[in-house]
């Protein structure tokens, strides 16, 4: 079957318009200011080796669901991480340190944020803790390791691996690095966010004259989607629709926007999309997103693999792209909306819309992309 019969038939979980939608850029920037976002970038783009990651037309994808253009933020360059938490953790150490070299550096991670912190730890010559749940996979685990960190499993899910990071770091006096916010402790995850906001930065430049009608941001805590959204106040003159896609499984972010108040779900089957399998929005980016996304979707955990394997064989793009399974969301999500017309007219997609998709991770987890691209 090919690409274009097969993704014909693709279909989104859930839909829900956001009733309490009203962008509102100063709101939004009192929450993460454009001054720590200038700085996040004028910090990380002098880091070795930075260069912007590149901005790929998905431009087969986008002539088979009659839009104008798709944009796709490939991620899997981002240093030699794989990934945009690259610019968050390592960031938030570098920041958070101000030049001690005694501190121990801790976290709770599902692979890429932890990735990212034991990098920046051992970029500023620090001992770092992390903390992972038994469903993380140990090729992500030994990734850490080689940066150094002493990596500690916990049995049970990443709420767990949270909760004995925060124990254990309380007890030792451990900085935590973490973004996920919780009561008095939210500086670190804005300085997360703020690393994350880079890339805004650079797409409102790789854009040029381009308009974009959509966005569609993944959220597991939120972190991401949240510094995207006001990365778009920060740097666009102009509101796209802005588009939330969790798993089916994980779906805590569109919970709380359906009552107006962060709802904790209960996960039963952890998602395949391991870093967005997360069972309640973080409370920094809650305040971003609660009025600023327009729409909330859900996709399965089916469309994972075949969406890898159509990245990875340029069947939706002129360029062969190493996506992983946290990158595929947003593209299982644009064809579920696409091929519901009644949907496309709600949310005005059209042959003349221009949508932003983010590849947020490639191989990352390198077992599990080559088991995905063997189904």
């Amino acid at each position: 079957m090919s690409a274009k019969s097969e993704i014909s038939n693709w279909q989104f979980s859930a839909f829900l318009e956001n009733n309490n939608s009203k962008f509102n850029k100063n709101d939004i920037l009192n929450v993460l200011a454009k001054q720590d976002m200038d700085e996040a970038y004028q910090i990380i783009s002098g880091w070795n080796n930075y260069s912007p990651t590149p901005l790929i037309s998905l431009n087969k994808l986008s002539k088979e669901l009659n839009i104008k253009k798709i944009f796709y933020k490939d991620e899997s360059k981002r240093f030699h991480l794989k990934s945009f938490k690259a610019l968050g953790g390592a960031y938030a150490v570098e920041k958070i340190i101000k030049g001690n070299d005694k501190t121990v550096i801790s976290t709770a991670t599902a692979g890429n944020h932890g990735r990212s912190v034991a990098w920046g730890s051992q970029k500023n010559g620090l001992k770092c803790k992390i903390f992972i749940s038994e469903f993380v996979s140990e090729s992500r685990a030994e990734v850490m390791r080689n940066f150094g960190a002493d990596v500690i499993r916990v049995k049970g899910n990443y709420e767990d691996s949270l909760n004995e990071c925060i124990k254990q770091s309380n007890q030792n006096n451990w900085q935590i690095v973490q973004d996920v916010a919780w009561k008095d402790y939210k500086l670190v995850p804005k300085l997360t966010m703020a690393g994350y906001s880079v890339m805004m930065k650079e797409i409102s430049e790789q854009i040029k004259n381009e308009k974009i009608s959509h966005v569609i941001l993944q959220a597991g805590v939120g972190g991401m989607a949240a510094a995207m959204v006001a990365g778009i106040a920060r740097y666009l003159n102009y509101i796209p629709q802005i588009i939330i896609v969790e798993p089916d499984s994980a779906a805590c972010v569109l919970a709380s926007i359906k009552t107006g108040k962060i709802e904790k779900i209960s996960i039963d089957k952890e998602s395949i999309m391991g870093g967005m399998s997360c069972g309640e929005v973080s409370l920094v980016p809650w305040e971003i997103l609660k009025n600023s996304v327009h729409y909330c979707v859900t996709v399965s955990d089916d469309y994972v693999s075949k969406t890898v394997k159509y990245l990875a064989n340029n069947q939706f793009s002129d360029e062969k792209i190493v996506g992983g399974e946290c990158s595929t969301p947003g593209i299982a999500s644009l064809v579920g909306l696409s091929n519901n017309h009644e949907i496309r007219k709600t949310i005005n997609l059209n042959d003349d819309s221009s949508v932003l998709l983010f590849g947020c991770e490639g191989d990352a987890d390198e077992e599990l992309y080559q088991k995905l691209l063997a189904e």
